[in-house]
């Protein structure tokens, strides 16, 4: 979780510093990149996280053992 937190942490500094108004366009883009990547790395880390509460409260509802799994395990085991 403290990584989460360091990406975090570091995605607002970069807004904070996109905010310069004397930023070189070419210094800009870098930064943009950089908070692109952090962003797509914090939404990847949720969602894996929201399946890992999905599987835990649908265990709940099941009268079984609360117990986690990769969400992708658990979409796999679904049948259509």
């Amino acid at each position: 979780m403290k990584d989460f937190e360091k990406k975090i942490a570091r995605l607002e500094q970069l807004a904070e510093h996109m905010r310069d108004t004397d930023l070189p366009l070419e210094k800009s883009f870098e930064i943009f990149e950089e908070g692109i990547t952090l962003a797509r790395s914090l939404k990847k880390e949720l969602d894996e996280l929201q399946g890992k509460v999905e599987v835990l409260l649908n265990s709940l509802e099941e009268d079984e053992s609360p117990r986690t799994a990769a969400f992708e395990d658990q979409a796999q085991n679904i049948q259509p």
